[in-house]
């Protein structure tokens, strides 16, 4: 049987766990005052659940840093910590590469911009992209079994009907690139878009 996953992890993943939680100390997720850690280690962990090499997971682990802690030059760190690879990775996954987190372009064109770039980035970008999908579907749809589901909407910067478009253009990407993550996406992002539905409704 071909060798499937990462096998013993090394002290890299270590130190990118330390640079992670140091990057993000401060932040909380949009669901209350939950650690922004936790999405992190769940993408690494599901990257790796997926067979993800030591970079990858690795990258998984600090896909957020450059849109959220410093733009280029929290990627200049990254690439002097933990190589060119994880680099790579890291800012094909990006959203923005604004340090200023004003300074953004429009949701609608980055999010255009970063499905364009999935559709050409190399396996390991994929998937770390996948997993963060997967995720943040899975945490929102999570959250409307906890909260006010108007409460959890007004955070984020696109309505209902532009989240379900986003989700079915990412599926539509991960489809057609034969991503392992693509079945469990669907399943999520159906049952979140009849959660989006229902909000949209009342």
């Amino acid at each position: 049987m071909e060798r499937f996953g990462a096998g013993t992890l090394t002290d890299r993943y270590d130190a990118a766990l330390k640079f992670a939680s140091d990057a993000h100390r401060e932040q909380k997720r949009k669901n209350g005052d939950v650690p922004y850690l936790s999405h992190l280690l769940r993408v690494s962990g599901l990257t790796l659940d997926y067979g993800a090499s030591e970079n990858v997971a690795i990258a998984a682990l600090l896909h957020d840093v450059v849109e959220d802690c410093g733009g280029m030059a929290a990627l200049e760190r990254v690439r002097e910590e933990f190589g060119d690879a994880v680099a790579a990775i890291v800012l094909d996954v990006s959203d923005s590469t604004a340090s200023d987190a004003t300074r953004k372009a429009p949701w609608r064109e980055r999010k255009e911009k970063y499905l364009a770039r999935m559709e050409r980035c190399d396996p390991g970008a994929l998937l770390v992209s996948a997993c963060d999908k997967l995720d943040n579907a899975t945490s929102l749809l999570r959250s409307f079994t906890l909260f006010n589901e108007d409460d959890i909407l007004s955070k984020f910067k696109a309505g209902p009907d532009s989240q379900a478009w986003f989700y079915d253009s990412v599926l539509d990407v991960l489809k057609r690139r034969e991503s392992p993550v693509a079945n469990e996406l669907s399943y999520v992002v159906e049952r979140l878009k009849r959660a989006l539905r229902k909000s949209d409704d009342r």
